[in-house]
């Protein structure tokens, strides 16, 4: 099973975070990169993610089911209430969507990080 490509947007691009979902050896990306600007508006980087071939991560709950609606064919968002999370519970959840997760099954969905919770122990 191949995980899915996963871009950190502006919003969620923790370097601490990103750089423990790399060390697992998944292929993720955070804004900024070298094909998205920092200051990339909602709507740009779902589009690039989706020109990368990965899903979008991000806090930024209202904008992008909006522009989910307006571009059907996005490769995925996976959105999460950034209050409600510690980076230790960010990092199980998206470590348990990629380990659950087959590469292009999100591909034009709007999902909630919380189907991954891990539940407290």
């Amino acid at each position: 099973m191949t995980p899915p490509k996963l871009h950190l947007s502006a919003d969620a691009s923790l370097r601490a975070l990103h750089k423990a979902l790399l060390a697992r050896g998944y292929d993720v990306t955070r804004t900024p990169a070298d094909w998205i600007e920092l200051d990339a508006s909602d709507k740009e980087q779902l589009l690039a993610a989706t020109a990368q071939g990965r899903c979008l991560f991000t806090f930024s709950v209202r904008g992008l089911t909006v522009l989910a609606r307006r571009y059907p064919h996005h490769g995925g968002i996976v959105a999460a209430v950034q209050a409600s999370w510690s980076l230790t519970e960010l990092f199980e959840a998206l470590d348990r969507l990629m380990l659950e997760t087959q590469a292009g099954e999100l591909t034009g969905q709007v999902r909630w990080l919380n189907d991954w919770r891990v539940p407290k122990r």
